[in-house]
């Protein structure tokens, strides 16, 4: 088959032409991607605590006293779930670091996605039925000391994303927890360990107190990890 030349001016038509179908195929693309934002799922979990002898360390510095009474406590007094910037929440900020796949609108709301629940060991596919749990509980934290900290302390407290002390989780484990500690309630025992040093990395983190029944607990299970 004999090969076609072209002339210099088809060349470079043909060639405009071809930058304008690439032009106009990325512009498609930015504005697919526009409509519906999909999230990092790099880490998909809360930070990493310390290791076991660490956490072991740790809890042998908390100071060991019988709870306060949750006399004058209120959520409220535990501001959350502020803005993170980017029209997202915390809640929202760690359904997406969580969740695997999640897809947001425009409004930072998930739309899509999946979340394994380490608690209990469930797959969850619809936002509303996950909990963004607070690791150490705000009623555990107002016993522990809570209660005499500044309100912006609680804030920080109540919305850390820097360790441990939020995760997303099913909304039937986080209400069978409640705001029991770990003398009272555990999650699954492969998750133990986990549960164990992120409770005593953000009891440190706060200088918050440690009841004997909590601090036996807390110890029986990091010796077995």
């Amino acid at each position: 088959m004999p090969r076609i030349r072209l002339s210099a001016f088809t060349a470079r038509f043909y060639a405009r032409r071809a930058r304008l179908v690439l032009a106009a195929s990325v512009a498609l693309a930015g504005l697919s991607a526009g409509l519906l934002a999909t999230a990092p799922t790099a880490q998909a979990a809360p930070p990493t605590p310390p290791s076991t002898a660490t956490a072991l360390s740790m809890l042998d510095v908390l100071t060991v006293d019988s709870e306060a009474s949750l006399s004058g406590y209120d959520r409220d007094l535990f501001p959350h779930w502020i803005s993170q910037g980017d029209s997202c929440n915390t809640r929202e900020v760690v359904l997406q670091r969580d969740g695997h796949n999640v897809t947001t609108d425009a409004e930072c709301r998930a739309t899509g996605g999946r979340w394994y629940s380490q608690y209990d060991g469930v797959t969850l596919y619809d936002s509303s039925d996950v909990d963004i749990d607070h690791v150490v509980p705000l009623a555990e934290a107002w016993r522990s000391g809570a209660h005499s900290w500044s309100s912006s302390k609680r804030r920080s407290f109540a919305n850390n994303l820097g360790a441990a002390q939020l995760i997303a989780v099913s909304a039937s484990s986080n209400r069978s927890k409640g705001d029991r500690d770990p003398s009272e309630w555990l999650p699954r025992s492969s998750y133990r360990c986990l549960y164990a040093r992120s409770w005593v990395w953000v009891k440190y983190n706060y200088s918050m107190k440690i009841d004997p029944a909590e601090k036996s607990a807390l110890r029986s299970i990091l010796n077995g990890c």
